[in-house]
Order: C-alpha cells, then sequence, then structure tokens
C-alpha cells in the first residue's frame, strides 16, 4: 500500500515529540534543512519530492515516531509503544 505524503502538521509534531531541531532532522534525514524549514511552512501537503518525503518519514520513525493516515480525523503522530523494561 502506497504511504500518503507526510502534511507539514506532522512534521513539526514528530520533531516536537522527539524534540529534534530542523537541524537534527536534516542530519538525521540528509535532507536540506532549507527544505525542512519550507515543508513546514506549507498549509498541508508539503512541496517535498517523494525521495525527500519518503527519507524524512524513515527518520522519523528511526526515532520511535507512528504516522496515521487520514482516517475521517485526519492525519496524525503518534509515538511507538516502548516495551517493557525488566
Amino acid at each position: 500500500m502506497k504511504q500518503k505524503p507526510l502534511t507539514s502538521g506532522q512534521i513539526r509534531a514528530a520533531r516536537a515529540f522527539v524534540r529534534w531541531s530542523a537541524d537534527d532532522l536534516a542530519r538525521a534525514s540528509a535532507v536540506g534543512v532549507a527544505t525542512i524549514r519550507r515543508a513546514e511552512l506549507a498549509e498541508a501537503e508539503t512541496s517535498m519530492n517523494a525521495p525527500n518525503d519518503a527519507a524524512v518519514r524513515r527518520a522519523l520513525e528511526a526515532a520511535g515516531v507512528e504516522f496515521i493516515d487520514e482516517n475521517g480525523g485526519g492525519p496524525g503522530v503518534r509515538l511507538r509503544k516502548r516495551p517493557k523494561q525488566k
């Protein structure tokens, strides 16, 4: 199943969850910081191309974020549940 492009709000919220700056996300995703900032200023859908969108998604998912696609309540973000430590 093809993933929908990230929205600007999802990117901003995901960065907030993992306490990353735009520079941190740019380093983790190998996407330019100007591209990250421009994407976050968009109204909803970003202007990022598919490879950049995928790189940002992978970096944030590796940091523990889960992206929730539109399901009637709008797209969203949550932190992945961490396994209980013994």
